[in-house]
């Protein structure tokens, strides 16, 4: 596995000699994570009581931007998995690479090292443990949708006859529990701790690797989970089971923002942000308590071009988005299950709903029961060349236009945008992340830190 070079000059050098004072690096990623998204929960979270718009955690630490164009054979626009091997390995890639170059040969990722150096390691996320993000940090793969290869590997793959993770946190029942492999049992059979449900978060014991599944894929929206803040509760867990003697490198990816970002769906994004939010705010609380930590906050890519002020208006009224109980997605099934009338949808959205509002919805559904229609009478053959229509996505588009007018927001896109992203760091060593960088620097400063605290 090919080594990165790490002579290059670096905005900030440490300029010492290795350590052995341990230190703990953890990385945060917020897929999909623009500065719109940042801004906007600024203006979501602000306190209408006061005439000043209130400082987020995110401004208050933030400390440069990075840019995130991957490997020229992919142009300028990144996916999820390009953008994370850029920040596990210091190494641009192409669309679609997990962890290796654009040759696909394995390039060694900055939790690789960490573990080899003899840290404890871990992921923690809200997509499955082994989508895009994650996955790049711990394994290689030739293609991100390799997801049950994926997932094999991360029972295969080790550092020294270890796991290359000591705490991985997340949703993928789908892919670990299979008719032809359990991975599940056999990590168990290797004395791996296994829980899948959040309640079971406290009966991990430290001193043991563990392994928490609390989803088929990813993990429930935040606005529809039991817990909005999953991602705070796992990070708390994961840095007391983390702690040691030797430092830890911890990776968090606030994954459902960039999910967000492809829904075109701005309460979900509030909602995800906040729970980002509170990560960080409990972040900064563990590195008041312990200074030999540093925390990397950016973003792969950004989503969805959202913008805070649509068509021409100088307006931007968030006040809606604090009154949704349920994510666009969840209200679009229980739309296309029942009838739609007022009632429910007052109930569905938490305010009311003019006529127009309501009969837009109506309209939508029938649409996509039309379409279907359509559909179901062409034969096998005609099925073969015809796409089979979406009605989620039909109505889904009409639940977040009525959200999008309400508070003038507005989408260029349903998918990624090659915009520069925040940086976001505190703790020991975040001046080192200060300024315009690119991606890969990220990486590479990773890396430093890394040979500086080495113990062995």
């Amino acid at each position: 596995m090919r080594k990165l070079a790490l002579s290059l000059c670096l905005a900030t050098s440490l300029n010492v000699a290795a350590s052995q004072e341990s230190h703990n690096i953890i990385m945060v990623v917020a897929d999909g994570m623009g500065p719109a998204f940042t801004t906007g929960y600024r203006y979501f979270n602000d306190d209408k009581s006061t005439e000043q718009v209130e400082q987020t955690i995110f401004d208050k630490y933030q400390i440069g931007s990075a840019s995130t164009y991957p490997a020229p054979v992919s142009g300028y626009v990144t996916d999820s998995a390009a953008g994370a091997t850029a920040l596990s390995t210091g190494i641009k890639s192409y669309n679609g690479a997990i962890a290796v170059d654009v040759n696909k040969q394995p390039i060694e990722t900055v939790l690789e090292r960490a573990k080899s150096y003899g840290m404890k390691t871990g992921a923690v996320v809200t997509s499955q443990v082994n989508h895009a993000t994650p996955a790049s940090y711990i394994v290689h793969n030739e293609h991100r949708r390799n997801y049950n290869d994926i997932a094999d590997s991360y029972f295969i793959d080790r550092i020294e006859g270890q796991f290359k993770f000591d705490v991985l946190l997340g949703g993928g029942w789908l892919y670990f529990i299979r008719d032809e492999r359990n991975l599940v049992e056999e990590f168990k059979q290797e004395n791996v701790q296994y829980i899948d449900k959040y309640q079971q978060l406290s009966s991990l014991k430290k001193g043991k690797s563990a392994i928490g599944l609390f989803a088929e894929k990813g993990l429930p929206w935040a606005l529809d989970d039991k817990n909005p803040h999953r991602l705070s509760a796992l990070t708390n867990t994961a840095t007391k089971l983390l702690d040691n003697s030797h430092g830890y490198f911890l990776l968090i990816e606030a994954s459902q923002v960039d999910w967000a970002g492809h829904a075109n769906d701005i309460a979900s994004a509030m909602a995800e942000m906040d729970d980002l939010a509170k990560t960080m705010e409990l972040l900064e609380g563990y590195v008041a308590n312990n200074p030999n930590t540093t925390v990397i906050l950016t973003a792969d890519h950004s989503t969805g071009g959202l913008t805070l002020a649509a068509k021409g208006k100088y307006v931007w009224q968030p006040d809606i988005l604090k009154l949704q109980k349920h994510s666009a997605e969840a209200i679009t099934k229980q739309l296309i299950t029942n009838e739609i009338s007022p009632s429910l949808t007052n109930q569905l959205f938490n305010f009311e709903l003019t006529k127009q509002e309501v009969n837009d919805l109506i309209i939508a559904k029938l649409k996509s029961e039309e379409q279907i229609a359509i559909y179901n009478a062409l034969s096998s053959e005609q099925k073969k060349s015809a796409k089979k229509p979406r009605p989620n996505r039909i109505v889904g588009k009409a639940v977040t236009h009525i959200i999008d007018t309400r508070t003038n927001t507005g989408w260029t896109s349903g998918g990624h945008t090659a915009i520069d992203v925040p940086v976001i760091a505190l703790g020991k060593h975040a001046e080192m992340f200060a300024g315009h960088q690119d991606n890969t620097d990220i990486a590479k400063k990773v890396f430093k830190l890394l040979e500086q605290y080495r113990q062995h």
